[in-house]
């Protein structure tokens, strides 16, 4: 098994070897190396002269996965037929460290936030405030924790908070809140980079979270969110907030109202906020709810940052943690449908958005009210 460094690829002359990044769609998607192509290690393993045909054999060829362990094993392989072939160390995690070792803190913190006040101001900071008037999401004396994962969306979500805070309209408090789950020291070191460099002043706490659900076979996904929800709401209790604040954006939105029907035989949304059943006096808020995803990466990238995907130490393609127990490929697999309906009605997204606020009970079968079904046959 040969590896490679960051520092070494940076060594070798351009043009000269060729970057393969391994993880799946969802994960491709979400961000690659410059100059990478992506073919999942999926197909590898099921299609390897398929895989073999995009490889440029005349050059060195790289290969990378998140944490750099997948692409040692397909590394391996490639190397015995005949392919100058390496694995990068540490994986895309290493390019993310590498990215954010040496930027000036300070330079990158005011674009973020000037940014944000002109650029991006109609596509992220404007809906960002209508969500949080048109739902109500903030009073008067609210304590919020703001719950960050260190993805894109969560990271955003703090520089708003500290943004509209700046206009003094609602007297509020923020907390940073970061969980700390069991990461492996790299991600929780680029964590902590990244809100560095952004100027957020983030309270990490840890948890086992990672090692209890570590030998659970049937939707460890589900049963890590639902336990990340609970440790998030006890720590901001025990800190005095009586709000947690959620990056789910407009994306996830729509995304959970069709895989509900398609998958789960049932309507239903993420609310733009909840009341805790188990915490009370606790509730749950959720500010990007008008925010599109397109636009959270187009910030991301004018800014140049580089954020974690996911962090979970127990597959290469987890893309999150979803309470739904749904999968990254279900979610991917209905972003695609989405997009392919859009092609045809290009307001397809709107329409499922509003999907949810225009139910007629009237023509509806039957339905559910705190608990207790109720069909149509009752009042007929």
């Amino acid at each position: 098994m040969r590896e490679i460094t960051i520092e070494e690829i940076r060594d070798l002359e351009q043009g000269s070897y060729q970057l393969v990044d391994i993880r799946d769609e969802g994960s491709a998607i979400y961000g690659m190396m410059p100059g990478a192509i992506n073919i999942p290690a999926t197909w590898f393993e099921r299609e390897p002269d398929a895989s073999r045909e995009k490889l440029d054999e005349s050059r060195k060829v790289i290969l990378y996965c998140q944490r750099g362990e997948k692409s040692q094993d397909i590394a391996d392989q490639l190397e015995e037929l005949g392919i100058d072939c390496y694995s990068l160390a540490g994986g895309f995690n290493a390019f993310l460290m590498d990215s954010v070792r040496n930027d000036n803190d300070e330079e990158c913190r005011k674009k973020a936030e000037e940014s944000l006040r002109k650029k991006f101001h109609k596509q992220i900071f404007a809906p960002f405030a209508r969500a949080c008037k048109t739902y109500e999401l903030l009073q008067d004396g609210d304590r919020v924790a703001v719950c960050i994962s260190g993805g894109k969306d969560s990271m955003l979500m703090a520089k708003l908070f500290q943004e509209i805070q700046r206009h003094r309209k609602v007297q509020f408090e923020l907390t940073f809140l970061v969980m700390d789950p069991g990461y492996n020291r790299e991600n929780r070191a680029l964590i902590e980079r990244n809100a560095q460099k952004l100027g957020i002043p983030i309270t990490v706490f840890e948890s086992t979270i990672f090692d209890a659900v570590d030998n659970i076979e049937k939707n460890p996904c589900y049963l890590c969110a639902r336990m990340r929800r609970g440790y998030l709401y006890s720590k901001a209790k025990e800190l005095g907030c009586n709000k947690i604040a959620l990056g789910h954006h407009y994306d996830d939105v729509i995304e959970t109202i069709l895989m509900g029907m398609l998958h789960g035989g049932q309507i239903q949304t993420m609310m733009p906020k909840l009341h805790s059943t188990n915490f009370e006096g606790m509730e749950l808020i959720r500010p990007l709810y008008l925010i599109r995803e397109e636009e959270i990466c187009k910030w991301r990238d004018y800014n140049d940052l580089h954020f974690l995907q996911c962090a979970c130490h127990f597959t290469e393609t987890c893309s999150t943690c979803h309470e739904d127990g749904t999968t990254s490929s279900k979610r991917l697999e209905t972003k695609k449908l989405i997009a392919r309906l859009k092609k045809d009605n290009p307001y397809i997204e709107g329409n499922i958005f509003k999907s949810v606020e225009n139910v007629n009970l009237n023509t509806v079968v039957a339905y559910k009210k705190d608990g207790v079904r109720h069909h149509f046959l009752e009042e007929y």
